[in-house]
């Protein structure tokens, strides 16, 4: 699977994606990341991107010409037209079968705003899905499109050293991830509960589902009414 994330801070991208486990799917080719710099797509002398909104207001827009520029110079090269996500505290809330649905693809591009926004007309031209990460804004794209390639690049075949820790992670079968426990099995006078040391793999998962629910009820009891 490639990611092509269209940004003014490629080295955002590549830096915060090249280590631990997505760094490691990266050097195997399990996945691609490229992170395109928009700049590079501008006409302007001094490499401007973005300038003063018609109708006046605070802060600056991005320009569409340079994003579209962008866009098309990834299209080009694929000979194809993928999804083009642009992240924004105004789209649908990014969640786990959101997550399995992208992971179908071959490519995604993902499109890391900036400044006060982007110029609509380009959103309107080349956007497929308008994505947030949660109810507040941050300063640019970047880290939503990281946190995004992150959780779509687990369902992606060869990602995870052990493909069942996608399988039981949670939010999969809409609960939250029951307690784990490593050695020892007692620290500071707290032990490993004992079903979890018996060996007996049906009252361990009972015990598993359980605690899920008993979780999933205190932290995120929105959750429950999908739940048969």
């Amino acid at each position: 699977m490639r990611f092509h994330v269209m940004t003014l801070f490629p080295e955002m991208i590549l830096q915060g994606l090249n280590t631990s486990i997505i760094g490691k799917a990266i050097q195997k080719k399990a996945i691609e990341v490229e992170a395109i710099n928009i700049r590079d797509y501008t006409t302007e002398k001094h490499g401007q991107v973005d300038d003063y909104p018609y109708g006046g207001g605070a802060g600056m827009v991005m320009q569409a010409e340079p994003i579209y520029r962008a866009w098309e110079s990834i299209v080009t090269r694929l000979g194809k037209s993928p999804k083009v996500i642009y992240m924004t505290p105004q789209g649908s809330v990014f969640h786990q079968e959101m997550a399995k649905e992208f992971a179908q693809e071959e490519d995604l591009i993902i499109l890391c705003g900036h400044y006060e926004g982007v110029d609509e007309r380009v959103l309107d031209k080349i956007v497929t899905h308008h994505v947030s990460i949660g109810d507040y804004v941050l300063t640019g794209g970047e880290l939503p499109a990281m946190v995004m390639i992150d959780c779509i690049s687990r369902m992606v075949k060869g990602v995870l050293s052990n493909e069942k820790s996608a399988e039981s992670e949670s939010f999969q079968e809409g609960l939250l991830e029951y307690p784990q426990y490593t050695r020892p099995e007692e620290f500071m006078g707290m032990r490993v509960p004992e079903v979890l040391l018996s060996g007996h793999h049906a009252n361990i998962e009972q015990w598993r589902r359980e605690q899920a629910l008993k979780r999933t009820q205190e932290r995120r009891p929105d959750l429950l009414p999908d739940i048969e």
